[in-house]
């Protein structure tokens, strides 16, 4: 099976309290597939300038990713963001945003990239997402994030893309405010009748909860990391183990849903252990199952029905 992302591929400058790197590969499409890349073939679609090399290429390209819908923008620098994360992590100030190549980004996808089983639409521009969803007619399963800025400046044209996917992925106050909701599971089934079957809310340290049209809710809470020092791309890692497991699938009832949010909250909790795709990149397959293992044991427990008193 085959996922075409459609996104950023970034530079991060990232402080945190437990560190600081001056130059990181990141972007949502970057760390989208490192995780998705554990399960099925990755295409990624993005632009990149002069200062995109042959080493972040190899990192792109961890456990065979096909980059060759990256587009070389001569002449230009590729996408670049400068931000802090304060005590709690939760906060954050974004220093500098300099969206370089990404500015004009027009993608511009190769007759493989449009014949994807799945495809993710990371972050960008609505209308761009829905110019991509446009063009790969043949995708079984369509998913896609978003954020807070699009529903401020281009609501309209949210919604209309929306309309056109399977799958939404957002944190819970961008449920709410595009839906103007103040309940998670309401705002929810506002998003489904817009059009997707599949409403995915992510909600940082507290984990990830998830609501399908047929009335399934199922939540998982983040795993317990000791050490988290850099919270940059685990949502976009989160949503590449969501989808890529989804992708190996040849159902999506929701055993396997079940199973997909438990792969991206085992892929987003090595993603914070280390700063940008530093942990991941060298990630293993044996880890991976090892944690989504730890997940199900942490999170099962058996009913002992008592008399309770009146």
């Amino acid at each position: 099976m085959t996922v075409t992302v459609v996104g950023s591929i970034a530079f991060d400058r990232v402080k945190t309290p437990f560190g600081e790197r001056e130059r990181m590969l990141g972007g949502a499409a970057t760390h989208f597939a490192l995780a998705a890349s554990f399960f099925a073939d990755v295409r990624a679609v993005g632009p990149v300038g002069d200062d995109f090399g042959d080493a972040e290429y190899e990192i792109l390209r961890t456990r065979g990713t096909n980059t060759d819908d990256v587009e070389h923008v001569e002449g230009g620098k590729t996408f670049f963001w400068h931000g802090e994360y304060h005590f709690d992590l939760n906060t954050r100030t974004t220093h500098d945003t300099q969206l370089n190549v990404f500015e004009t980004f027009e993608p511009k996808l190769s007759q493989a990239s449009r014949d994807a089983d799945v495809l993710f639409l990371a972050n960008i521009q609505p209308d761009v997402q829905r110019q991509v969803r446009e063009q790969c007619e043949r995708a079984r399963f369509v998913a896609m994030d978003s954020m807070n800025l699009w529903i401020d400046i281009a609501r309209d044209s949210l919604v209309r893309t929306i309309e056109t996917v399977d799958a939404l992925l957002l944190n819970d106050a961008e449920l709410k405010q595009l839906t103007g909701e103040p309940n998670l599971l309401n705002a929810a089934r506002a998003v489904m009748e817009m059009g997707p079957r599949i409403v995915v809310a992510k909600q940082g340290e507290y984990g990830a909860a998830m609501v399908t049209r047929d009335g399934s809710f199922f939540a998982l809470p983040a795993f317990p990391v000791e050490t988290v020092v850099d919270p940059t791309g685990a949502g976009d890692s989160f949503a590449g183990g969501f989808v890529g497991y989804l992708a190996a699938q040849d159902q999506l009832d929701d055993a396997h849903l079940r199973r997909a949010m438990a792969y991206g909250t085992a892929l987003a909790s090595y993603n914070v252990e280390e700063f940008g795709t530093e942990r991941v990149q060298r990630l293993t397959a044996d880890e991976v199952t090892a944690r989504v293992a730890d997940l199900a044991r942490i999170t099962h427990f058996e009913d002992a029905p008592i008399q309770l008193r009146v």
